[in-house]
């Protein structure tokens, strides 16, 4: 007898750069959209709650216990946990995220991916560098592809991606919320264009932490 399925369920949180949309599947996050972005899903869940930030979590002491779960449970315990780290992350708390994800992909966009989560708080690559690191030095599109497909965003960075010559390129959120989330790392842009090229390193941004 087969084992019955894990649901899919998601809840909207407000963030300051406006309403996301939260999907957890199998005790794991598997996807975060800024509402109204092009990719977000559309098709509502009856249960879905609309949320204010979850309060942060104090040195990780409050994070939901995932562990042990199971079933719905399991899925409310990694959404109350998205939203507790996504409020720590604005809220200047958090430079890494601990929470377990899934997002859904073909193997080469998991590899992409993956290399995504290994640029730290702070951090730019281009997508040439991204692809060497990927394996894949010839196929700078398709690896900016993958990028653009991103299904959990801020968890799994893209945005800190950037043009060879720092130039600001592209966000599926749309590129004011991506100017505004390299400032929170410490990078500024003076205009949200794709050609917007960094101006300086906030050397300031270290003594938040």
């Amino acid at each position: 007898m087969s084992a019955p399925a894990t649901p899919l369920r998601l809840r909207i949180v407000e963030t300051p750069l406006g309403p996301m949309r939260l999907e957890a599947e199998g005790g794991a996050l598997a996807g975060a959209w800024f509402v109204g972005q092009d990719d977000c899903p559309t098709t509502p869940e009856p249960a879905a709650a609309v949320c204010a930030p979850a309060p942060a979590c104090r040195n990780g002491s409050d994070a939901p216990a995932v562990a042990g779960l199971q079933g719905a449970a399991a899925v409310d315990a990694i959404l109350d946990q998205a939203a507790a780290e996504l409020a720590e992350y604005f809220a200047g708390q958090r430079r890494e995220f601990s929470l377990a994800m899934a997002p859904r992909g073909t193997p080469f966009q998991r590899r992409v991916w993956d290399a995504l989560r290994d640029i730290p708080f702070g951090g730019l690559e281009s997508y040439g560098a991204l692809s060497t690191r990927c394996a894949q030095a010839a196929a700078v599109r398709a690896v900016a592809q993958a990028v653009g497909r991103n299904p959990i965003s801020i968890f799994i960075p893209c945005h800190r991606i950037v043009g060879g010559n720092s130039a600001l390129t592209g966000f599926g959120g749309g590129l004011i919320r991506k100017q505004a989330l390299l400032a929170l790392e410490g990078h500024t842009y003076a205009t949200a264009s794709p050609a917007a090229k960094k101006l300086e390193r906030n050397l300031a941004q270290g003594s938040l932490w």
